[in-house]
C-alpha cells in the first residue's frame, strides 16, 4: 500500500512537473514574444514602439533614440533593419481601398469616415528600398473573428489609424533622406598683407657677394 501511494505522488509530481514545463514552453514561444525578442536583438534596445500583426508572425518597431527601426516576419525568424528616415510614408488599407495615408512631404489624409463592416484591415508601410519597398501588416483577416472574440475588427481599424498618425509625427521629425546636413569644408585663410616693417629688404650692393648674386 505504501508502494503504491508513493507511485501515486510520483506520477502526480511528473505530471505537475511536465505541465509547468509545457506551460514556460508555450509563453516563451508566443508570437508576440518571439517577434518582441527578434526586434530587440536586431536593434540592439528593446522596441519604443510597436504593432503586432497577430496570427501573421509579423511586427514592425521603432527605437527613436538610436534613429533606427525594424520590421520582423515568421514570428521572427527574418528581420531587416532600417533607419527612421527611410521610412516614407505608411497606408491605412481596408478592402483593398486606401482610406488614410501618410507621406513625406504630402499632407495627411486622416479617417474621415465610419465602417460599419470590413473584412481585411492593414497597414501599409512603404520604404525608400528598391528591393522591400513596402511591409504590410494585416491588422484583420477573415476568420478572425472566432480566435479574437476581444478584439473586433474596429479595434484593428482604430489601431491602424492611431500608426497612421504616429507615422505623420515621425516623417515630421525625420530628416529626408540623402539630405542629411555636411559641413562645408572651411575656406581658405588669407595671407596677411604686408606693412612696410614687413617688406622685404632692399639688398645691400656693397655686401660681399652681392655683385656675383645681381
Amino acid at each position: 500500500m505504501n508502494d503504491l501511494a508513493r507511485l501515486l505522488i510520483w506520477i502526480g509530481l511528473a505530471g505537475t512537473v511536465v505541465t509547468l514545463l509545457g506551460s514556460a514552453v508555450i509563453w516563451f514561444m508566443d508570437e508576440e514574444r518571439r517577434i518582441r525578442r527578434a526586434l530587440k536583438r536586431v536593434l540592439k534596445t528593446a522596441p519604443e514602439a510597436l504593432v503586432i500583426a497577430r496570427g501573421r508572425g509579423r511586427g514592425a518597431g521603432f527605437c527613436f533614440s538610436k534613429g533606427s527601426m525594424a520590421v520582423a516576419w515568421d514570428g521572427g525568424a527574418w528581420c531587416l533593419v532600417y533607419r527612421i528616415d527611410e521610412l516614407v510614408g505608411a497606408e491605412l488599407i481596408v478592402d483593398d481601398q486606401v482610406l488614410a495615408r501618410a507621406f513625406r512631404g504630402e499632407p495627411r489624409k486622416a479617417l474621415d469616415q465610419a465602417i460599419a463592416a470590413m473584412e481585411r484591415v492593414t497597414l501599409r508601410l512603404v520604404f525608400d528600398d528598391p528591393k522591400f519597398v513596402d511591409f504590410d501588416l494585416d491588422l484583420w483577416r477573415p476568420g478572425d473573428e472566432a480566435g479574437r472574440r476581444g478584439s473586433p475588427s474596429t479595434d484593428a481599424v482604430n489601431e491602424a489609424a492611431r500608426w497612421i498618425t504616429r507615422v505623420e509625427a515621425i516623417l515630421r521629425r525625420a530628416p529626408r533622406v540623402g539630405a542629411r546636413f555636411v559641413a562645408p569644408p572651411p575656406a581658405p585663410v588669407p595671407a596677411p598683407a604686408r606693412t612696410e616693417d614687413e617688406a622685404e629688404p632692399t639688398p645691400d650692393l656693397d655686401a660681399p657677394g652681392a655683385a656675383n648674386a645681381a
